[in-house]
């Protein structure tokens, strides 16, 4: 595989470079990749990202076209479809490439901590704050800041970033001079955060403020001719990593890959290729060696917006009224119904209801349901991963 001319100015660990692979028609297809994924794999859900199905080419001309402007983009995607290395391709063909790219997860810090983190704080700000230190922002200054998980941030950090993408400055923790900064800024999430506007956990006027130009990465599964370009790219870096020499995949494998819905996504296609390789005989990659077992079927079709209950207090405050965005089948009103029911019969037993009981029980039942599928489950309760880690902690779920 030939690496290409997008070399990243930031170290190893922190850049991406742009590759090119033979397709099946012979064609070329762009594939942007880490430089070493071994010492990236648990830095990142996704260590590839490849431009071969139709529905990428667009993405990628897309890209291609607002990469050197200075307007602030919101890149949208499951876990694992690859979003900071969209990132890093937006910097890479912008004016800034040769200048620091900063990745920073908003859900890896506390709330206490995120200010100081992001904004950098004043000797003497807060208890052990023995000199001054700089935040992400004046760090990534020149360059490119990628904000992923951006739907974690607190409300009232929402505020204050919304303020420093206006202002063009920041203003350190303790301090009272602003610093001017030269940041493009890059965020991404993984929650609808149109919805999380509706429902009060994000702030609509930073919402339009970072979604200036959004890229929407379509999951795996909706863009099959990405699959086998990935695999190939997955099984030369496997098989040169495990001294295997040359390895084939199988047709029924081929096949095999092509039906799965992939949940997980390029992260999960990688994990699973690496697996294979290691248990493989002969050279040959198999539908066993995948061990995908049980997921033999055609992908999900695309989810209809569920109904959103609203209490009709104008009708005594007993019935709901359900609004739904999209069509709603039978079975999703009868569910509804059956809610309904229940959590008045709740309300009408005078037993003490206990919010955060409730909560818990919700997400307890949710993770049984899609099988302790953390991914599957944050998406079925359009959670983040990180705020789902959270309530599975408080329900003595996980660890």
């Amino acid at each position: 595989m030939e690496l290409l001319a997008h070399n990243f100015s930031s170290d190893f660990a922190r850049s991406a470079h742009l590759a090119r692979g033979a397709g099946d028609d012979g064609d070329s297809e762009a594939l942007v990749a880490f430089r070493d994924p071994q010492q990236m794999s648990l830095l990142v859900r996704a260590t590839a990202f490849v431009f071969a199905d139709p529905r990428s080419r667009q993405l990628h001309e897309l890209i291609e076209r607002i990469a050197p402007s200075e307007a602030t983009v919101l890149i949208t995607g499951e876990t694992g479809t690859g979003k900071e290395l969209i990132a890093r391709h937006v910097h890479g063909l912008s004016g800034r490439a040769e200048q620091t790219f900063v990745a920073i997860n908003c859900g890896a810090f506390s709330e206490t901590l995120v200010e100081s983190e992001l904004f950098g704080y004043e000797k003497g700000a807060f208890t052990g704050a023995q000199q001054g230190k700089p935040g992400w922002f004046e760090t990534a200054s020149g360059g490119t800041l990628f904000l992923d998980e951006i739907g974690d941030l607190p409300l009232a950090m929402q505020v204050k970033l919304l303020r420093v993408l206006q202002e063009r400055e920041v203003v350190r923790l303790g301090a009272r001079r602003a610093i001017p900064i030269d940041v493009r800024l890059i965020a991404a999430t993984n929650v609808d955060l149109a919805e999380a506007v509706r429902a009060g956990r994000f702030r609509e006027d930073l919402y339009y403020r970072l979604q200036v130009i959004g890229l929407p990465l379509r999951p795996l599964r909706e863009r099959p001719g990405d699959i086998m370009p990935l695999t190939r790219h997955f099984m030369a870096i496997y098989a040169q990593r495990l001294h295997l020499g040359e390895v084939e995949l199988g047709p029924d494998a081929q096949q095999a890959l092509l039906a799965y819905p992939w949940p997980g996504n390029i992260r999960e296609l990688e994990n699973v290729i690496h697996r294979a390789l290691l248990v493989c005989r002969s050279g040959v990659v198999r539908t066993e060696d995948l061990s995908l077992s049980g997921w033999h079927r055609a992908p999900a079709p695309a989810p209809v917006s569920a109904p959103v209950p609203v209490l009709d207090t104008w009708a005594g405050g007993a019935d709901i009224a359900y609004a739904a965005h999209g069509a709603a089948g039978q079975d999703d009103l009868l569910a509804a119904e059956r809610f309904a029911r229940a959590w008045q019969a709740l309300l009408d037993s005078g037993e003490a209801v206990e919010f955060e009981a409730i909560q818990q029980e919700l997400v307890r039942a949710a993770w049984e349901r899609n099988e302790r599928n953390q991914v599957r489950t944050a998406k079925h309760l359009n959670l983040s991963r990180n705020i789902l880690r959270t309530f599975l902690k408080k329900a003595g779920a996980i660890d």
